[in-house]
């Protein structure tokens, strides 16, 4: 079962029994077991030891994963803090004399999400954690909320340069300038640019579809969830304090922000000389941030005891309390890496990468969109971006092409990496954003899906145009008004779900 299509089946059953059973945690582990079964040509007793060897214990080995694992406890604990000391709900407070609409809502936490560019995790979460109040009090359903924080974190991170995702695809294709590659490409990267132009549209005109539609008219008569699934029990996190102001959510989320970009610069080797550009492209995000993270984190609490919004045992007890939040995240993503990694052993990027190789050399203007719907369903079936580009991007870099052709098809391959990893219930960054809104993973899931789709086929349209014209303009143009067409029809001809 090599490198063969039977390797990329444990992420798709698993995958499939999350869409029908809106059920994550089985359907993940149902996904390992058949990979582990695979893996062992069902050797029941060399599957199991498998599934830990190389799936659980693997994937909780790696540094990086850790890192990540670290970041999010961390992370946790600095919500609660902030919630104690009564941050966050002076922030709601203010954000609601200041922000009086739906519309305004809806913006402001786009606007915070574009402002967070640094990491998607990063923004995922804090997103989540700041807007939720404000959101909850102007009646903007969970799966509006996490829809919005996601969309913005991906595509924002892929069209900024100094991000950790710009650090990731710079490092991918060696004896190359990889971050002139990554900047060269952001304007032919169709999904993230028109994501980003569709959240500004639906937010601005109230365009909804689908489950999402059902979902929002649910909360604008006071339901919030539709399934009437809280995800989480914020009585732990209520806050102790009423000396809050909102300078105690915002002091700990900038000093956040400074800390996670110092930490990934000192990991390129900025402070041993090297220039910010190189250093931030190759940074090791994962340590970066645990690093960040937990320096803010110390701050945070200094900064509280001297404002004396808070004792030191209210900051000790938030430690436990930050970890319980992130369980139901650090759970999902430990099953999604299992199952990534026992996918990769069955050799799905070899699978993947032979088919690619052998069809790609006759193809030339229609190459950026073939490469796009490879990257997608590659994206959607391991549960990774950055798996993707990783292994498709050395393919087409090795590809002479003539012209702009080349930067095309490494966009197209970054934004269908990018899209089907938002496609896919056992992405990381979906999970995250499920958590930042503290949403039912499922409800994110079928609600963006349709929001996905669209944007998907207008780029891929788009790719069309641009293996011919090649001309960034033109290509954005034709396809935002595309984009504007297809919303519009959308909410026209589509009946939402009942």
């Amino acid at each position: 079962m090599y490198a063969t299509f039977w390797s990329l089946v444990p992420p798709l059953v698993a995958i499939i029994l999350a869409l029908i059973t809106k059920e994550v945690y089985s359907s993940l582990f149902i996904g390992i077991v058949t990979a582990a079964l695979f893996i062992t040509n069902f050797n029941v007793v060399s599957a199991y030891t498998t599934m830990f060897g190389d799936g659980f214990i693997a994937s909780l080995s790696s540094s990086s994963h850790v890192g990540i694992l670290i970041f999010l406890v961390v992370l946790g604990t600095i919500v609660v803090l902030m919630n104690k000391a009564g941050g966050s709900a002076a922030y709601g407070k203010w954000a609601q004399e200041k922000i009086k609409t739906r519309k305004g809502t809806l913006l402001a936490t786009f606007a915070l999400g574009a402002l967070i560019f640094v990491d998607d995790y990063f923004n995922c979460l804090t997103v989540g954690s700041v807007m939720r109040p404000v959101t909850d009090k102007h009646n903007v359903s969970r799966a509006k909320l996490a829809y919005l924080i996601d969309a913005t974190a991906a595509p924002i991170c892929m069209i900024a340069p100094i991000s950790s995702w710009a650090a990731a695809v710079a490092g991918v294709v060696e004896g190359t300038d990889g971050l002139t590659l990554f900047i060269s490409a952001i304007p032919y990267n169709l999904y993230s640019l028109l994501t980003i132009a569709t959240i500004i549209l639906i937010s601005c005109l109230d365009l909804d579809f689908g489950l999402m539609k059902k979902h929002e008219d649910n909360a604008k008569n006071g339901d919030l969830f539709t399934s009437g699934t809280v995800t989480a029990d914020n009585s732990a996190m209520a806050p102790v304090s009423d000396k809050g102001k909102v300078i105690d959510l915002a002091f700990p989320v900038i000093v956040l922000i400074i800390s996670c970009i110092i930490g990934m610069i000192y990991t390129g080797g900025f402070f041993e000389g090297v220039n910010f550009v190189n250093a931030f492209a190759d940074c090791d995000a994962s340590l970066g941030l645990s690093m960040g993270s937990t320096a803010a984190l110390l701050i945070t609490i200094v900064y509280y005891l001297l404002r004396r919004v808070l004792t030191f045992k209210d900051c000790m007890d938030s430690f436990p309390e930050g970890f319980k939040a992130m369980i139901s995240p650090i759970l999902i993503l430990t099953f999604a890496w299992t199952l990534s990694g026992l996918t990769g052993n069955l050799g799905a990027a070899e699978y993947v990468s032979g088919i690619f190789e052998g069809s790609a050399a006759g193809l030339t203007g229609m190459l950026p969109a073939i490469v796009f719907l490879v990257a997608i369903f590659l994206a959607f079936s391991t549960g990774t971006s950055w798996g993707t580009f990783g292994i498709l991007l050395p393919i087409v870099v090795g590809i002479n092409l003539p012209g702009n052709l080349q930067i095309i098809t490494i966009a197209a391959c970054l934004a269908g990496a990018v899209c089907g990893d938002h496609c896919s219930p056992i992405s990381d960054t979906t999970i995250m954003a499920s958590a930042g809104a503290q949403c039912d993973h499922i409800n994110h899931v079928s609600t963006q899906l349709p929001y996905a789709l669209l944007v998907a086929a207008v780029s891929f349209v788009g790719y069309c145009i641009a293996g011919f014209i090649q001309n960034a303009w033109i290509v954005l143009v034709l396809s935002f008004v595309l984009l504007c067409a297809a919303l519009f029809g959308m909410k026209k001809f589509l009946v939402p779900a009942k």
